[in-house]
């Protein structure tokens, strides 16, 4: 049972005194409980690691998993029916299996959700890593009551414990008291762990590594992960949590850590990995990093360790996913109201906001802290990648076929899909590791496809540009090519560069764009030669996100990026000309999520973009000589969600409010002077996509958190 603690936290007043049923296993028990913990992970075998890459279609939905069952689980927003079909398939749970690493408790339920509660609806395994204590100044209380409240690092550490197996327990069964095993588990960096298994569903777990906090957003504290990682410290220390099944403290050295992450994705065998952003910038009034210096160098480690992963043999691909944090304070809300009251709830039974009077443990059964403003600074209306946000990862040949690309492993993974064939071939793993999620490509006038991301190098810490391009039409791509950062080191803006957007001129000559630390647009120009031009800032300031590019059929080039305001334009008017701008577009705020093609009408393109707060669709459309005009939108899509949307030729693609892929045809509604003049009706694919999806005119592509390419037809 918990150890009793002398005082007593200050808790709301509540009838209820139901008392969470919580084991505590000693080390003595470790070997056999486990064993049986992992064996339920549902994770492929060793032979079939390969199979988890290969394209897949959906298998067909059994009839209890019907979208109105789906919706009757207690978290899980709506979808309103009427306007939606589900597609025949699933993806099994048991090939999914999502591990996500954060700093802090509660870093998860801000930063993650509600693609936290997703993966839990969909009964898939899954483990959350929280790489420290969260102990803080150890007083669970709110501010105003905080006077007087003795400090208690390892009783505080508890309650954001006992606040996240509240609320996972939620999310995952219904009810906050549902029990939990707790079981001590040795690291491949030499010390002991403590995992929670849920009894109800023991395919999900909560790993607590409790090494100690920095303890402050900024503040220069050597004894943290960020003095570990630049080794102004060997050793950092634990902090236990006052229940916890480890017996002993311990100390880890930087590789130690890494070892033990890498470890945990060894024991988990993951297919989708959630983290947080490595590269969040700096404040350039004040030189402060943007996020909290826990969240930036816990991401750090969790990419070397995934690094080292990657290079072990026979493991399911994995697909990686970064989320911004404290950035995402001040911008458009992404989430409609539906499930940002569900991720509103979800923080108050952490924050002990909920009711219950008595957990079992007199350290308190919630973080009290966050019961002071359990929305955060506008984090529970809204959820932000980045990177990984690009549509254009699915370039058409010349040939009718189609090339899509995704990375795996840290590694650009390659399918293809020839014009007469109904099925995809590959991934091909191409060589060369450290890229980034968020890959774009473009095709070149000669018929060869070129495919641009971003590459991060770990060992002296900096990301760059790179690109590779196919040796001849239809053939193998050549190596990666570096083409810098217009960043000048890492110290000044944490590596802060955005995914590359490309356009490609009739020339065949190549321009990309990145957004920068200091939020301003920065390009490269190919020359006539093939070689590139010096980095050049192009303007616009506080850009947020990625910027996108498009090509209209006169071979012009577009640019744009979003600000929390409205939406820039640049725009190269004639082959070989520069990039001029940025010119005003007179939009109204997005959720900064944008994609852009050629325009149907073949005059200029064709820009897609959410409405904040609501998830509808917006787009407009641009010739390059004047102001967007007025934007067309999409009002009660229905499926709403957040994220870009792709506009294919006659086709839309968007993630709905599930994580579910919505699919619709363009040709079954009819625009009108402020809309859409009918009701549209959606489709959905039963499985969970990773990054953007991809409208083409022969199908939609997306990849699943299995890892796994999937394709929906035309006319399926």
């Amino acid at each position: 049972m918990p150890l009793r603690l002398r005082r007593r936290v200050r808790r709301p007043v509540s009838p209820s005194r139901r008392r969470a049923a919580v084991t505590v296993v000693t080390a003595a028990l470790v070997g056999s409980v486990f064993a049986g913990a992992v064996s339920m992970a549902g994770t492929p075998e060793e032979g079939t690691a390969h199979a988890a890459g290969e394209p897949r279609r959906a298998r067909p939905v059994p009839e209890a998993e019907t979208p109105a069952k789906v919706q009757a689980r207690p978290a899980l927003p709506k979808v309103r029916p009427s306007e939606i079909r589900t597609r025949p398939g699933t993806v099994p749970p048991s090939s999914v299996s999502v591990v996500q690493i954060v700093a802090h408790p509660d870093d998860d339920l801000f930063f993650m959700n509600p693609d936290i509660s997703q993966s839990l609806h969909s009964g898939s395994p899954l483990a959350s890593v929280y790489l420290t204590a969260g102990e803080a100044d150890g007083v669970n209380a709110r501010p105003r009551d905080a006077a007087g409240v003795a400090a208690d690092k390892a009783g505080y550490a508890e309650a954001r414990q006992n606040g996240i197996r509240a609320a996972y327990a939620e999310m995952a069964t219904g009810s906050r008291t549902s029990p939990w095993d707790r079981i001590a588990i040795p690291t491949a960096g030499g010390a002991w762990a403590e995992m929670d298994v849920l009894r109800a569903k023991p395919h999900v777990r909560l790993v607590w590594l409790q090494i100690r906090e920095a303890g402050s957003v900024n503040g220069d504290r050597p004894h943290s992960l960020n003095g570990l990682w630049h080794g102004r410290i060997t050793r950092i220390g634990s902090q236990r949590s006052t229940g916890t099944p480890v017996a002993a403290p311990f100390t880890y050295t930087k590789e130690q850590v890494v070892e033990t992450v890498a470890g945990l994705l060894e024991r988990f065998r993951p297919t989708f990995v959630r983290m947080q952003d490595p590269s969040p910038g700096r404040d350039q009034r004040t030189g402060k990093l943007r996020d909290h210096q826990d969240h930036l160098y816990g991401a750090r480690f969790a990419q070397e360790a995934l690094d080292r992963y990657a290079k072990s043999p026979g493991h399911p691909h994995v697909v990686v996913q970064n989320y911004l944090g404290y950035p995402t304070s001040g911008l458009p809300h992404t989430l409609d109201a539906e499930a940002a009251g569900a991720k509103l709830k979800t923080l108050k039974t952490y924050a002990w906001l909920d009711g219950v009077a008595d957990c079992g443990t007199v350290a308190g059964c919630g973080d009290l802290k966050v019961a002071a403003r359990p929305t955060g600074r506008g984090w529970t209306q809204t959820i932000r990648y980045a990177r990984s946000t690009s549509t254009s990862w699915v370039q058409p040949d010349r040939d009718g076929g189609l090339l899509a690309f995704s990375v795996l492993d840290g590694r650009l993974g390659i399918w293809r899909k020839t014009a007469d064939a109904t099925d995809w071939r590959g991934p091909e793993l191409l060589p060369g590791d450290g890229i980034d999620g968020g890959v774009t490509s473009v095709a070149l006038p000669d018929g060869r496809v070129s495919v641009y991301g971003t590459r991060t190098v770990l060992k002296d810490y900096r990301r760059e540009v790179v690109s590779t391009t196919q040796t001849a039409p239809g053939g193998g791509f050549g190596p990666w090519r570096p083409l810098g950062s217009p960043e000048r080191n890492d110290a000044s803006g944490t590596s802060d560069i955005s995914a590359p957007a490309v356009t490609v001129g009739a020339d065949g000559r190549a321009l990309l764009a990145v957004r920068d630390s200091r939020l301003r647009l920065a390009s490269r120009e190919q020359r006539a030669d093939g070689t590139w031009g010096p980095w050049r800032v192009l303007g616009g300031t506080n850009l947020i996100g990625d910027p996108v590019a498009a090509t209209d059929a006169s071979g012009r080039g577009y640019v744009f990026a979003s600000t929390s305001k409205t939406v820039l334009a640049w725009t190269r008017l004639l082959p070989g000309a520069p990039l001029t701008g940025p010119a005003r577009t007179g939009l109204p705020p997005t959720t900064l999520s944008l994609s852009a093609t050629a325009s149907p009408s073949g005059d200029g393109v064709r820009l897609w973009f959410r409405k904040p707060a609501s998830g509808d669709l917006r787009s407009a459309d641009f010739s390059g000589t004047a102001p967007a005009p007025p934007f067309t939108e999409l009002p009660g899509t229905g499926v709403a969600g957040f994220g870009p949307v792709s506009g294919g030729d006659g086709l839309l693609a968007v993630r709905s409010r599930t994580g579910f892929l919505a699919t619709m045809s363009q040709g079954r509604t009819g625009t009108g002077k402020t809309g859409i003049g009918s009701r549209p009706l959606w489709t959905l694919d039963r499985f969970q996509l990773a990054g953007a999806p991809y409208a083409g005119t022969d199908g939609v592509a997306a990849m699943g958190l299995d890892g796994r390419l999937h394709w929906s037809p035309t006319g399926r």
